[in-house]
């Protein structure tokens, strides 16, 4: 076992390790206590997380003003990469617009941090997403972690890999539905075998620019828009993302009117101009302080 520690004072705006991971914006990490997304509004817990990468297992706890990892490799770098610890959180704020309802969202969950997931399951668990609660949306991805997913054994215990495209194109559609995905079971299907046959992969995907690398993305099956932003923001590094769901929507409704075009592309375009630069990371810490069913002056 590989162990280390990233002390929190030397990362720029330090960081909330559960508020990055309970935030809605992946599905690829663990709590392992069993209550991952068992709570809205989550922030500043304690508890071990876990996740699998390269074939590699990484558990990671706050602690003490400390980042503490525990691995089958050096996983500092890898950290760093996944959860955006090389962030400038100050700039990004200060960079970002400052109405009431984003002073409260960067108050309440200051040091949540846009992941890095890596694309093909960060593609898969949008693909799920649609018209589901990020509890359900989990409890999908851990299903086909656990059906379809390599095992590794780390510390006595067995942890499941995000499945291969080749594995989830093989997979079928029926067995599929029986891990509760529905009538997404097909487009998972279809994308993974796009990706296992190299039809359409990350590298055709990955452009200078949002717009450019949306539509790339929208050529995988059950890809529509908003998630084409959440793969865009949370896997591909385009912090100027903004997903339009329920809840951004609500927020342009009660407080940007304006910014209501009428189609996807110009409310997009217009959101991220109201949020300013890093618009994604405005959008990441709206949805979250919305979810929690906090009012806009933080009580």
């Amino acid at each position: 076992m590989r162990t280390g520690s990233v002390p929190l004072a030397d990362l720029a705006g330090g960081f909330d390790l559960q508020a990055t991971l309970e935030s809605g914006q992946t599905y690829l990490w663990t709590r392992e206590d069993d209550a991952t997304y068992a709570a809205d509004g989550a922030r500043g817990g304690d508890a071990w997380y876990s996740t699998v990468v390269d074939g590699e297992v990484i558990r990671v706890r706050q602690r003490d003003g400390l980042l503490e990892w525990e691995s089958t490799t050096d996983a500092e770098s890898r950290l760093f990469d996944l959860l955006a610890l090389d962030d400038d959180l100050p700039a990004i704020r200060e960079g970002a617009s400052d109405d009431d309802l984003i002073r409260a969202a960067y108050e309440r969950y200051w040091g949540l941090r846009i992941v890095r997931d890596p694309f093909f399951g960060c593609l898969v668990s949008f693909i799920c997403s649609a018209q589901m609660r990020v509890g359900r949306i989990f409890a999908m991805q851990a299903a086909l972690r656990e059906a379809y997913g390599e095992t590794i054994t780390f510390d006595g215990r067995t942890y499941h890999a995000v499945p291969t495209p080749d594995a989830l194109a093989d997979a079928n559609e029926d067995d599929l539905r029986e891990l509760r995905l529905g009538y997404r079971a097909p487009y998972v299907a279809r994308t993974a075998e796009l990706v296992a046959s190299g039809e359409l992969t990350e590298s055709d995907v990955r452009g200078e620019d949002l717009e450019t690398t949306r539509e790339a993305l929208k050529g995988f099956v059950g890809v529509g828009d908003k998630v084409a932003d959440c793969v865009a923001l949370f896997s591909l590094g385009h912090r100027d993302a903004v997903p339009l769901d329920t809840w951004i929507r609500t927020a342009i409704e009660e407080y940007y009117p304006d910014c209501a075009r009428g189609n996807y592309a110009e409310t997009s375009r217009a959101i991220r101009e109201a949020f300013g630069p890093k618009a994604g990371y405005t959008q990441t810490y709206v949805f979250h302080y919305l979810r929690s069913g906090d009012d806009v002056d933080g009580s």
